[in-house]
């Protein structure tokens, strides 16, 4: 009987070059994240240094979560709380739950690029209304940081209408108190309802890429959600202030009286 042939290196085993290929990043990045404990330790053939699956899940997920502007500092407080032992499809998982759930066009340009986005001259009365309106924000010297298309156009709206800065101020700052209690919430419910029970179960692998899955899905369907609703209720705020209208107070006499 023929002895068995001597075990081939696993292949899907590969050296520090082969994962620095894999994953788009250098050897120099790879030992840095790993003396910072952002890596397991590969697995020892003699002298060489060999890493799985899951080094290259943990690493891809380390370079996404960076380039979605997660601190080092965040991302490694992120990471401990996860085993080393976590496999590709339990960290796809991390990164859905941690992938922005609407995009941020965030641009950084100066004055000659925000003038270009503009479409127009801007001169520095004009610049410091977009700053007020919160269509920008200024970052240093002669560079502003673009809100996105939609908010540069409604800024640009604004200045053309002249509307008073401190009422669009006064606008954000009700929107950012409600959509962040709204944001609270539902991530409490998510928490509470579908991850708590994941963990409880003992986060079962059958589940994370259905769970991942799932997720991925939520996250338009909440926010176009949220869009239709306060749609719905600001056309329903409108009826009933029409049929209903405030009272208004008299600058002579300070009573009120209906509409």
């Amino acid at each position: 009987m023929a002895a068995p042939a001597p075990a081939g290196p696993d292949p899907e085993l590969l050296t520090v070059d082969q994962l620095a290929a894999r994953t788009g990043t250098t050897v120099r990045t790879i030992r840095y994240y790993a003396g910072r404990g952002l890596l397991p330790p590969p697995q020892l053939r003699g002298r060489t240094g060999l890493y799985g699956p899951d080094h290259v899940a943990r690493l891809l997920l380390v370079a996404e979560l960076s380039d979605l502007g997660f601190t080092l500092t965040a991302i490694e407080r992120h990471l401990e709380r996860l085993p080393h032992s976590a496999g590709p499809e339990e960290l796809a998982l991390q990164l859905a739950l941690l992938t922005p759930w609407a995009p941020e066009q965030l641009d950084e340009v100066d004055h000659a690029g925000l003038e270009a986005k503009a479409g127009r001259r801007l001169d520095e009365g004009a610049v410091d209304k977009l700053v007020a309106y919160g269509a920008v924000e200024p970052v240093d010297g002669d560079r502003y940081r673009v809100q996105g298309p939609i908010a540069l156009g409604a800024g640009l709206d604004a200045l053309d209408f002249g509307l008073p800065a401190d009422f669009w101020r006064r606008s954000r700052e009700v929107i950012d108190r409600h959509t962040s209690a709204l944001a609270d919430d539902l991530m409490t419910l998510f928490q509470e309802e579908v991850l708590q029970p994941y963990r409880d179960a003992g986060r079962p692998a059958e589940q994370r890429s259905r769970l991942a899955a799932a997720l991925s899905r939520l996250k338009p369907v909440t926010v176009q959600g949220v869009v239709t609703a306060f749609g719905r209720a600001v056309n329903r705020t409108i009826r009933e202030r029409s049929e209903h209208p405030p009272a208004r107070r008299s600058p002579q006499t300070g009573a009120t009286s209906g509409g």
